[in-house]
This record gives C-alpha cells, sequence and structure tokens, in this order.
C-alpha cells in the first residue's frame, strides 16, 4: 500500500493486527466534520499527487467501502486505476 500524500509505502500483511473493536472506540471525522465508519464513501476533495504514477487522483474521486485504521493515515481503501492507498481523512468528505 501506498500513501498518496506522502509516498510512504508498506505491506499490510507485516503490519500487526489492530484491536478487531477499533471501529468502536476510534471517532475519525472528515473535512467537514462527518464521523466515518468502516464501509462509508467518500468522495476526495483535493487533488492528490501519487509518487510513481504519472497523473495525480482528482478532486470529486469516489472511493467505496472504506476501512479506518489508527495512525496519521487513518484511511485504508481502493482506488479504481491506482489500486490499494491510505489516505488521510482531513482530504475526503462523506458521501450522502
Amino acid at each position: 500500500m501506498m500513501c498518496p500524500e506522502c509516498g510512504h509505502e508498506w505491506n499490510p500483511i507485516e503490519v500487526t493486527a489492530p484491536d478487531e473493536n477499533l471501529s468502536d472506540t476510534l471517532i475519525i471525522k472528515d473535512a467537514n466534520g462527518a464521523v466515518l465508519q468502516d464501509g462509508d464513501t467518500v468522495i476526495l476533495i483535493k487533488d492528490l499527487p501519487v509518487k510513481g504514477a504519472s497523473k495525480a487522483i482528482k478532486a470529486g474521486t469516489k472511493v467505496k467501502n472504506i476501512k479506518l485504521t489508527s495512525g496519521d493515515h487513518n484511511i485504508d481503501c481502493r482506488i479504481d486505476g491506482f489500486g490499494a492507498m491510505a489516505l488521510k481523512s482531513i482530504f475526503v468528505k462523506k458521501s450522502s
């Protein structure tokens, strides 16, 4: 997986498994202050450059079925055309 904002790369298999009840204890909010949950659909509010890719992920891109994690990049997701990514919640808004 790779962070489109800072270029940090990691293997999710090597990361220790988070607590199964993480979404029950962790409150993550989007750019507008709406509380996010596992499985939500979000929309990017800013173009995000991806290191190693020829183009950026454009604002308005819809990301379905997110998974919340702890840490600085607190959304794990899969973006069509880019693959698995980790996003910061400050760059997304919850889709209605």
